[in-house]
């Protein structure tokens, strides 16, 4: 019987195709969405409806990413602050073009009737969703952004000393020290 100390470390998640990830993002979205739909009502009740309006957005944008990050895109941990501004960020631009194509269609045409609202409202908003879904993909969660941050197990940093890596021993097991910086190379040497 083999010991549990012994035990692997699970492998790095797999991350989601493009479509999957995309009815991911359709289902988280939609999902804190209706939520948020029936919290602001609630809350409007104890307090201004526009104070609701924007501590649910805030609320449901900051689910939405830990949703995204873990579910959505698979990256197989929390998002740090650095994410959640971005994805707000691609939020706030999603908002502005909804808003920009209302304007808009205000300008062309002063009282367009609830068919022609509902219509370019509704396109707005999904095409800022696909918008928004490739800047979180492409950007945001990328995968590039894991593996720029991580040390891979040849190049692992001694603690306080910034311009050496260890080098793994090719026989014997044992790890060795060279340096990395052109300096440390002609000092050494």
């Amino acid at each position: 019987m083999e010991s549990q100390c012994l035990s692997r470390p699970s492998p790095a998640p797999s991350r989601p195709g493009p479509l999957s990830s995309f009815v991911r993002f359709v289902v988280c979205g939609g999902g804190v969405g209706l939520l948020s739909s029936a919290a602001v009502p609630i809350l409007a009740a104890a307090m201004p409806w526009a104070v609701a309006n924007a501590l649910v957005t805030v609320a449901g944008t900051l689910l939405c990413t830990e949703l995204h990050a873990l579910f959505t895109f698979g990256t197989g941990r929390r998002p740090d602050w650095r994410r959640h501004m971005q994805s707000s960020g691609s939020a706030v631009a999603a908002y502005l073009a909804t808003t920009a194509a209302m304007f808009a269609l205000y300008a062309v045409q002063p009282s367009p009737g609830m068919f022609w609202e509902q219509t370019i409202y509704l396109t707005a908003s999904g095409l800022a969703g696909v918008g928004r879904f490739l800047v979180l993909r492409l950007f945001v969660f990328a995968e590039r952004n894991e593996r720029d941050h991580r040390v891979t197990r040849s190049e692992t940093l001694l603690p306080g000393e910034p311009n050496l890596r260890l080098i793994p021993g090719t026989d014997t097991g044992h790890r060795q020290v060279a340096p990395t910086h052109p300096t440390l190379v002609t000092a050494a040497a």
